[in-house]
Order: structure tokens, then C-alpha cells, then sequence
């Protein structure tokens, strides 16, 4: 990916990061969403540079629209949307990019309630289903979640596959990373989160 030119404010810290997401969640859920700057003035201001607060990780469901969830605008989000919220070599790439180049604080791993991809996951794991094309190899890195959930047997293997597919996302960009993700880490500069989003509620649920 090109290098894009970056705003030369300052970026929140990561806790801020995240306090800001939480705030913004908490007002989509109470039906007061924040409005977003989207002026012509903000959208001249992105063209000179972004500087994204978060980046997010998240499921390419249509239910789940990241912008919404958290009431940002636009230039807040670096978004990497996949089903399944898993990521390939692009994702990653894209991942280590905003970090390096954008200097995001940091970086949310989003799950949702009734995922299909982990549901199609399950059902390989439990029901020895076979999907055509590519969407049972994407389905593939979901597996294992779905066999760790399965180990605990507490409740709906869906909804606890979800959770495990997110914590495992998570684990890999905080402890099996390349460097530069791993030494903003250790020097307190980036943060690595997980999350899941209620569909009903509009809550994201942290891990």
C-alpha cells in the first residue's frame, strides 16, 4: 500500500481511543447517536491526509456498520472487513499499515452475535457440511474457534465460537505479530482489543 499523507495532529492515547468507542456506543444504544462531521470542509481536510484514531477488524455482515455502531465520521475508522473478522495477508498488511504509517493507538478485533461464517464453521466442525467455491476455505481459520468452543460445552456453540474467533484474532496481533505491531505494544503506544456486537441491542460487549 502507498504511503498516504498523515494529519499532523496528535493522536489520542489508546485508553482515550477506546474511551471515545465506548462513548460512542453508549449513545447508538440510547438512541441519541452522535452526528458525525461528513461537511465538505471535513472531506477537504481528508484530502490533504487521514489520521484514523482505531482500526478495526470486523465482519463484512451488512448489519454491522462500524461508523454507526461507534458514531464516527469520517477519517476515524481504518476499517478491515472480512466475514468472519479474519484476516489474510492483505488484512494484515493493511493492519501494519495503519500502525507504521497512520500511527493508529489503536486496534479493535469485532465480532457479532449469529455470524454466519462462524456458524458455517460450526456446522463443517459438527455436521461435516461442505461449501462450495472459496467460502469453505474462508471458513477454514474459524475451525479451530470452533473446536476450542466446543471443548467448554457451556451454552450456544455459535455465539461461544464467536467470542473464541475474536480472542484468538487478538492473541495473534498481541503476541504472534511482526514487530511493528509488537513494539508499540511494549511501549504502551498501541493497544489490542476484542469485542462482540449485540444485533438486537446495539451493544458491543468487550472482551
Amino acid at each position: 500500500m502507498p504511503t498516504s499523507t498523515v494529519v499532523t495532529t496528535s493522536q489520542p492515547t489508546p485508553d482515550e481511543a477506546l474511551n471515545r468507542l465506548k462513548e460512542g456506543n453508549a449513545a447508538f444504544v440510547a438512541d441519541q447517536p452522535k452526528s458525525p462531521d461528513i461537511s465538505r470542509e471535513r472531506r477537504l481536510e481528508l484530502a490533504q491526509g487521514q489520521q484514523p484514531f482505531v482500526t478495526l477488524v470486523g465482519c463484512s455482515d451488512s448489519r454491522v456498520g462500524p461508523e454507526q455502531l461507534f458514531g464516527a465520521g469520517l477519517g476515524e475508522l481504518f476499517i478491515v472487513r472480512t466475514a468472519g473478522n479474519n484476516v489474510d495477508t492483505a488484512g494484515m498488511g493493511s493492519i501494519e499499515y495503519s500502525v507504521m504509517a497512520l500511527k493508529v493507538p489503536l486496534i479493535v478485533v469485532l465480532g457479532h452475535e449469529k455470524c454466519g461464517a462462524v456458524a458455517a464453521a460450526t456446522d463443517v466442525v459438527t455436521k461435516d457440511v461442505r461449501f462450495p467455491g472459496s467460502i469453505g476455505r474462508m471458513v477454514e481459520p474459524i475451525i479451530p474457534a470452533v473446536i476450542a468452543a466446543q471443548r467448554v460445552n457451556d451454552g450456544d456453540l455459535v455465539e461461544q465460537a464467536v467470542e473464541e474467533n475474536v480472542r484468538r484474532m487478538v492473541e495473534r496481533l498481541q503476541k504472534f505479530s511482526e514487530p511493528m505491531l509488537m513494539e508499540p505494544q511494549r511501549r504502551g503506544e498501541l493497544k489490542v482489543v476484542g469485542a462482540v456486537y449485540k444485533l438486537a441491542t446495539g451493544e458491543v460487549h468487550w472482551l
